[in-house]
């Protein structure tokens, strides 16, 4: 990090150091797998919260939200808006559910539900969104530290990633979670650091910000009409609901969670505790971008520096009045994640910018361990151990699971380092995790809801809602002679479409075969 001032360079190495001699204090705990990957049920309710609300707060949300603000609007903030509901549904029936199994994998019972090709299914779809998800949150971080280093995106991703898996593997889920914790404390801090400066750094203040926001609606949650062809307020609240009660009931990082409590009442406080921190947090991120754009619509030089360096990355080998020219035709949209970027090297003082970076460091590192334990665990229990070897010493298990988080470490540093060039980190992890999600959260909810639905129709039903989102996802580019074909409807709709057909085709099979659905409660009953 040749640029930082050596201030901020003794801060950042000093934090890696930290998170490093953190996974090394645990190690010494980790003698099973049931540590490894439950703590032994010994954490706090409170840890656990902050430790999800660290999770969601990755650096797609430190560095894509506020570019998305800046570029478009508030429409986004509408995801956070969904999540009471999702937590409630999650702790009134999700989390008494996984309690009772016992089960550390959240797709154990659906083999006993529908067959092992159900458990299977869901699995693959797992490790793809969390592939995906380790991706963009690589990319994200990337994208940042490269504006401060001057050093290639790919590099980046090669150092923090050895960090997060030296940590990550030597110190196991209780390493992850007491990290997470602080980690959660100093990207909020540092977003609170940064909000200040562009303020008190503006002209006329929030006076100001406010009225250009209002000028160019910056502040709008996007239509309110019954409109899914573009991102209205309803397309992302219902994407937003689908896909916190996909993590809430069916992502492998939150389930897990919910087996290192010592209760059903701890694990549920852990949730509710993540939605108090994470609304108001995440609307700070989405004022953030407003405040940057009326910050940078003020200063042409600076609105025009970030202009040139979007503009010079799509054409690295352009003259320079190629690349004015092309700045000049820039939309905020097309530039809006390098503002904070050139917002921290251009105007953070010495010594804060330390902070700030490795606010942004432990963003993504949060995120990117809690998927590489979940990703570990899922291979160990429902792959390795269903499929090859299930009688594992513990000896065995162990060295399994260091390998398989190595491994999915990674995986996910390749699959950012193939991310490099999208325009806009937010949007590709939200149409990526649509993809993978829609699917699995259908055939759970069939599982849980209707107790008479049987592996044929679960299987027909799946079968159809995957030809369905394969559809959706790739008829736009279909040539304008097949026009008639393509999906309509805006690509978040991706999500909620699949998780609705799986289930309502299920349930219309099963009623086909004269058989009647059951409730939720009627389903936990049951186990």
């Amino acid at each position: 990090m040749k640029s930082l001032p050596i201030i901020d360079l003794a801060i950042v190495i000093a934090y890696l150091v930290a998170m490093v001699a953190v996974g090394v204090f645990f190690s010494r705990k980790n003698t099973t797998a049931d540590q490894f990957t439950k703590a032994s049920g010994k954490i706090p309710g409170w840890a656990i919260g902050i430790s999800i609300y660290a999770t969601f707060l990755s650096s797609n949300t430190f560095l894509g939200v506020p570019g998305k603000a800046y570029g478009s609007n508030w429409n986004s903030f509408v995801f956070s808006l969904s999540m009471p509901l999702a937590a409630w549904i999650a702790t009134k029936y999700f989390i008494p559910f996984y309690r009772s199994t016992g089960e550390v994998s959240a797709y154990t019972h659906l083999e006993h539900r529908f067959g092992a090709w159900a458990r299977t299914y869901a699995v693959i779809c797992f490790l793809l969104t969390q592939l995906a998800r380790m991706g963009s949150i690589f990319f994200g971080i990337a994208l940042s530290l490269q504006a401060l280093t001057g050093y290639p995106m790919s590099t980046i991703m090669v150092v923090v990633g050895v960090c997060i898996v030296l940590y990550t593997v030597m110190g196991g889920m209780e390493a992850v979670i007491w990290t997470e914790v602080v980690q959660g404390v100093i990207k909020t801090v540092g977003a609170v650091v940064i909000l200040y400066l562009v303020i008190s750094g503006m002209d006329g203040g929030v006076s100001k910000i406010v009225d250009i926001g209002n000028a160019d609606n910056k502040f709008s949650l996007g239509t309110f009409s019954p409109d899914f062809i573009q991102s209205s307020f309803w397309v992302v609240l219902l994407y937003g609901f689908f896909m916190n009660l996909n993590n809430f009931g069916m992502d492998q990082n939150y389930v897990q969670r919910y087996h290192t409590t010592s209760s059903v009442k701890e694990a549920a406080s852990s949730i509710w505790l993540c939605v108090y921190l994470y609304l108001p947090v995440s609307l700070l991120f989405f004022v953030l971008g407003s405040c940057l754009y009326a910050y940078y619509q003020s200063s042409p030089e600076l609105l025009n520096a970030v202009r040139l360096q979007a503009a010079a990355e799509r054409l690295p080998q352009g003259t320079a009045a190629a690349i004015q020219q092309l700045a000049n035709t820039l939309t905020p949209a097309e530039y809006g994640d390098k503002v904070m970027p050139h917002f921290m090297v251009t105007k953070v003082p010495v010594g804060l910018l330390g902070l700030i970076v490795a606010a942004i460091m432990s963003a993504a590192m949060s995120t990117i361990s809690s998927g590489m334990n979940a990703s570990a665990t899922v291979f160990s229990v429902d792959i390795y151990q269903r499929y090859i070897k299930p009688d594992l010493t513990a000896n065995q298990s162990m060295r399994l699971l260091y390998i398989a988080t190595t491994g999915f470490g990674l995986l996910g540093m390749v699959t950012g380092i193939a991310m490099i060039g999208v325009k806009s980190v937010l949007d590709i992890w939200w149409l990526l995790s649509g993809i993978f999600a829609g699917g699995m959260l259908g055939l759970f909810l069939l599982g849980m809801i209707s107790k008479t639905t049987k592996n044929t129709e679960a299987f027909t039903a799946t079968i159809i809602g995957i030809i369905v989102i394969v559809w959706m996802t790739f008829s736009p580019k279909l040539s304008d002679e097949y026009a008639y074909l393509r999906n309509p409807l805006h690509q978040n709709m991706i999500m909620v479409v699949g998780t609705l057909t799986i289930f309502l085709v299920g349930m219309l099979l099963t009623r086909l075969k004269g058989k009647k659905g059951v409730t939720p409660e009627v389903m936990m009953d049951t186990h």
